[in-house]
């Protein structure tokens, strides 16, 4: 079983658009998917109530403090959605759950400033250090060939984090989640430039297997 955490310490960053996206593309591959949501907001169970009946089965993973240890038996890909402001005690309950962590991040000043000191938290983290973990960055509404990508890229380099891919802004990412879909449901002929931007971290996911603890 693989397992993945979206985080990322601020609010709108597009975690559950990562989360609800993985989860999806998963599904199309015949894998048995647990999408679970630790955020208040419950952005990701609400997409999941939403989603057709016809599109690829996810199942919801309900998590609370009782429920600290492992997904459920069965389960190929456990994707889990997280909170703004992810620290302490639930940032520790979270890793011990996954073996792979997904950063999304605006290539803005504030958001690459308010990173900084999650990416110094999660490289304290033993499990990181031994690489049990593995520790990846998507940057998110950006057009990888502007600027802002390229000072992306080189703050990312302070910390020895790669960034996998830019995924751009486009509204039909807007569109697809109101119906409980993603980009990744929707006909390859009206996406397909959207999943080139996201076969990067596909085969980062898939090719970098990771034994979990």
């Amino acid at each position: 079983m693989r397992s993945i955490l979206i985080a990322n310490p601020k609010g709108g960053s597009g975690k559950s658009t990562l989360s609800t996206h993985l989860a999806a593309w998963f599904a199309w591959q015949e894998e048995a998917v647990m999408l679970g949501d630790i955020d208040v907001q419950q952005s990701s169970r609400h997409w999941l109530a939403m989603r057709p009946a016809s599109s690829p089965q996810i199942r919801s993973w309900n998590i609370n403090d009782e429920e600290k240890a492992h997904t459920p038996k069965g389960t190929g890909i456990a994707v889990l959605d997280s909170p703004a402001g992810l620290h302490g005690k639930q940032l520790k309950q979270a890793l011990m759950r996954v073996d792979h962590v997904v950063i999304p991040v605006l290539p803005s000043a504030f958001d690459m400033w308010a990173s900084a000191d999650f990416f110094n938290t999660l490289a304290e983290v033993k499990a990181v250090r031994r690489e049990q973990i593995s520790v990846a960055v998507v940057g998110m509404r950006v057009n990888p060939r502007t600027q802002s990508a390229a000072q992306l890229t080189e703050f990312l380099q302070k910390f020895e984090l790669p960034l996998l891919t830019c995924i751009r802004d486009t509204q039909l990412y807007v569109q697809s989640i109101q119906r409980g879909l993603t980009l990744l449901d929707l006909p390859v002929s009206r996406t397909k430039q959207d999943r080139l931007q996201w076969q990067p971290l596909l085969d980062w996911l898939v090719s970098n297997k990771r034994q979990h603890r």
